[in-house]
C-alpha cells in the first residue's frame, strides 16, 4: 500500500483511494501545464509576428527601372487557415509648397490585393510605379505608405499602416541588390 508522510504522521491509504483521490489531481495537474505552454507559445508567436510588419522602398530611379519606385511590404500571418491577407501599396510624394506627404492619386495604388492564406507565419508582396520624367531642374521625392488587412470573408478582421523605411537587408527585387530605403528621389 501506498504511503504518504504528513509531518510525521504516517496516512495509510487502499490502492483504491490512491487511484480515486491522486490520478485525477495528476490529470488536472498535467491539463493544465499544457494548456500554459501553448497560450505562452501562442503569445509568444503572436508578438514575433507582429514584430514583423514592415515597408520598404527597394527600387529608386536605376538604369533598369528609369522613373520608377519599387515598394515591397511582408506582414505576418495569424495561424489560421481560413483568414487571408491583404496589401494595399500607395505612392506618395512631398509637396515643399506646404511641407506635407500626398498620395499620388489612382496610378500611383495599387488597391487592395490578395498576399495568400494567414495560415503561413509571413508574406511578402511590393510593387514597382514607373512615373513620368521630372521637369528640368526638379526632381520627385517619393515614398510608400502601405496598408495590411487581415480578412475572413468580407469581414476586416485588423487593419494596420505603415510608412516605408530603409534598412531591411534582404529584400528581395530590390535594384541595386540589398537596396532598402525610406524614401527615393527621382531625378530628371
Amino acid at each position: 500500500m501506498p504511503t504518504l508522510r504528513r509531518e510525521s504522521t504516517v496516512i495509510t491509504r487502499r490502492p483504491a483511494d490512491y487511484l480515486v483521490h491522486v490520478r485525477p489531481l495528476a490529470l488536472l495537474a498535467a491539463a493544465l501545464l499544457a494548456l500554459t505552454l501553448v497560450a505562452t507559445a501562442d503569445a509568444g508567436a503572436a508578438s514575433k509576428r507582429r514584430s514583423k510588419l514592415w515597408a520598404t522602398v527597394n527600387v529608386c530611379d536605376t538604369k533598369a527601372h528609369p522613373n520608377a519606385i519599387g515598394i515591397r511590404a511582408s506582414m505576418p500571418g495569424t495561424g489560421v487557415r481560413r483568414q487571408r491577407m491583404y496589401m494595399r501599396i500607395q505612392v506618395q510624394f512631398f509637396r515643399a509648397s506646404d511641407g506635407k506627404w500626398h498620395d499620388l492619386g489612382s496610378d500611383g495604388d495599387s488597391g487592395f490585393f490578395t498576399v495568400g492564406s494567414a495560415r503561413f507565419r509571413r508574406r511578402e508582396a511590393g510593387r514597382t510605379f514607373t512615373l513620368g520624367t521630372p521637369p528640368a531642374g526638379s526632381q520627385y521625392r517619393l515614398r510608400g505608405a502601405v496598408t495590411f488587412e487581415w480578412r475572413r470573408g468580407d469581414e476586416v478582421l485588423r487593419r494596420a499602416k505603415r510608412m516605408t523605411k530603409g534598412g531591411h537587408r534582404g529584400t528581395r527585387g530590390s535594384d541595386p541588390k540589398g537596396f532598402s530605403a525610406a524614401e527615393c528621389r527621382v531625378l530628371p
